[in-house]
């Protein structure tokens, strides 16, 4: 197949096989994640981030390759779970901005997209590791640019491109050490090689079957129509009777005459409507308000750009059909109009019912359900945000694979938020000891993320597989002791792994230790620990909960 020109109907085709290579390879590339505990969860972040960009595509295949590429980028960016689903949505976020406007592309345009996608998912990581999927993307850039300079075809193009993304894919060991030690090459990489030999495959003309998406994941858009479907008005009493959806695309001329700025351009438009939700960049602004005058909204957006994707749906002929299926899902929300909105609201993410409790009895407002294994979406964090009804909002994600997503979030909304970066339960919890209502959202920031070096984790887990981490030699079926993300003991007894954990983590100047019992552990093996913890460190004050949590039957806060 020879293609000089790549319009939005192949390009859909190559999204749709991306997204079904990588969900059928999804269990080989949650395999490669270097620790040998079970949470290896890279290959399904990235297949549920990807499914979510397939989905939005098939909503509105037309042959605009623009139009198609900013349907993927918004559908992965809204799905985009844990750091791989993050780090690939902002890959073709800057991909699609690249294109934006274009009904189809050359080799040379289709290089410069894959090169800006690069640039963008760079910048989107505040410290970039080299040795993973960030190198495979960058080296595989370089080779799309400079075999495009070379006049080839597209899908040559795309050819050489894989080619090298899986020569980068095999030097990554070379390039982080615990690579090399474990035997495995980067799994985001491996995401990403998967995604490009989906890409080819399409472009060559091989027969993809399009898959259903295991989860639900609906727009941004969608979450406020739930919400005011909710609101038990009778159709007569809705205030503000038209979904207005567009997007602004910025003029020079005009942002001459009138500078914008995302903050101004929400206050001014709140004042038109409710449930607003503007999305912008340094191009484009998009917008979705619930207004009674609609004109009055885009009157006053065109002052910045051209409209388009314009979309005004009448709720009042709407809101029966919508309230009997949101009723049906019983998930009824209380009128915001009713409820006072808080000063402050916390969100934390956990995984177990008695870890979830504990957060809740120190003040969280809201428990987003995730960690190990089931990273939660972008979406999950807006909606979590949406719910605590606060004009200021903190996040706890307590998991270093969770971060990225809830920063994404927190750039989304009209709320002020901010993200600490707990990468632990026991972190959630220390830093949300520091918390104080009286201060600002700056010096609340501040206090926590300064609480979380007072704070020591351990983890006891089991071996999925046999290895040899950092000189230590780890059996299956083994249990492992996890000190602050490091792999420091590992026995095939539980209780003894616990104990071995424990003396490298207590030290003379400790006074405090908590206990969280997972679902794999009982109370016998707490009372157990607890008699040694006794026995051996008498001045130490022992707490001790049933957390609940699953994967880990022990986790240690020592402080």
């Amino acid at each position: 197949m020879t293609l000089k020109q790549l319009d939005g109907i192949m390009f859909a085709q190559m999204v749709i096989s991306g997204a079904n290579y990588l969900a059928t390879n999804a269990k080989m590339v949650d395999a490669l994640n270097v620790f040998p505990v079970p949470d290896g969860d890279t290959g399904t972040n990235m297949s549920l981030s990807m499914t979510s960009g397939a989905n939005e595509v098939k909503k509105q295949i037309n042959n605009h390759i623009g139009k198609m590429a900013q349907a993927f980028s918004k559908g992965l960016l809204m799905g985009a779970r844990g750091n791989s689903g993050v780090i690939l949505s902002q890959l073709f976020r800057g991909f699609a901005k690249a294109i934006e406007g274009k009904e189809t592309i050359n080799g040379i345009e289709f290089a410069q997209a894959i090169e800006a996608g690069v640039q963008t998912a760079y910048k989107a990581v505040m410290k970039p590791v080299e040795g993973t999927i960030l190198t495979v993307a960058k080296d595989a850039g370089k080779k799309a640019m400079q075999v495009a300079s070379k006049n080839f075809n597209i899908d040559q193009i795309m050819e050489e491109t894989l080619k090298e993304a899986k020569a980068s894919l095999n030097r990554t060991p070379e390039l982080l050490p615990v690579l090399k030690e474990v035997g495995v090459v980067d799994s985001g990489g491996q995401g990403l090689v998967v995604i490009y030999e989906g890409f080819l495959a399409a472009l060559k003309g091989e027969e993809t079957q399009i898959i259903e998406a295991d989860v639900s994941i609906d727009e941004l858009v969608k979450i406020e129509h739930h919400k005011s479907a909710q609101s038990h008005l009778s159709t007569d009493e809705i205030k503000y009777g038209y979904c207005t959806e567009f997007m602004v695309l910025f003029e020079k001329d005009k942002l001459e005459r009138n500078p914008f700025s995302e903050k101004t351009f929400r206050e001014e438009l709140s004042k038109h409507g409710d449930s607003l939700l503007v999305v912008a960049d340094d191009e484009i602004a998009r917008v979705h308000i619930h207004s009674e005058h609609p004109g009055n909204v885009l009157n006053f957006a065109q002052k910045f750009g051209s409209l388009t994707k314009i979309k005004i749906d009448n709720m009042r002929e709407q809101h029966r059909s919508i309230l009997e299926t949101e009723e049906k899902q019983k998930a009824p929300l209380v009128n915001n109009e009713q409820k006072k909105e808080k000063e402050y609201g916390i969100v934390a993410v956990a995984m177990g019912s008695g870890i979830a409790q504990l957060f809740k009895s120190l003040g969280v407002h809201a428990i987003v359900e995730g960690g190990q294994t089931m990273n939660p979406s972008i979406e999950d964090f807006v909606q979590a945000i949406k719910d605590v009804h606060a004009k200021k909002v903190i996040i706890l994600p307590n998991n270093k694979n969770i971060i990225m997503a809830a920063t994404q979030a927190s750039s989304v909304v009209d709320e002020d938020v901010i993200v600490i970066p707990t990468k632990t339960v026991p972190q959630g919890l220390t830093s949300l000891l520091a918390f104080n209502p009286s201060s600002n959202l700056e010096e609340n920031e501040k206090t926590m993320t300064k609480a979380l070096e007072k704070v020591k984790t351990g983890q006891i887990t089991f071996a999925i597989r046999d290895t040899v981490i950092d000189g230590l030699e780890i059996n299956k079926g083994h249990f492992m002791g996890i000190l602050d993300g490091k792999i420091v003991v590992t026995h095939e007894n539980q209780i003894e792994a616990a104990k071995q954990l424990l003396n490298k983590m207590i030290t003379d100047d400790d006074e405090i230790i908590t206990i969280l019992q997972g679902e794999d552990a009982n109370t016998n093996d707490v009372k157990e620990l607890t008699n040694y913890l006794e026995e051996h460190y008498e001045d130490l004050e022992i707490e001790t909960h049933n957390g609940g949590q699953p994967l880990y039957p022990f986790i240690f806060a020592v402080e």
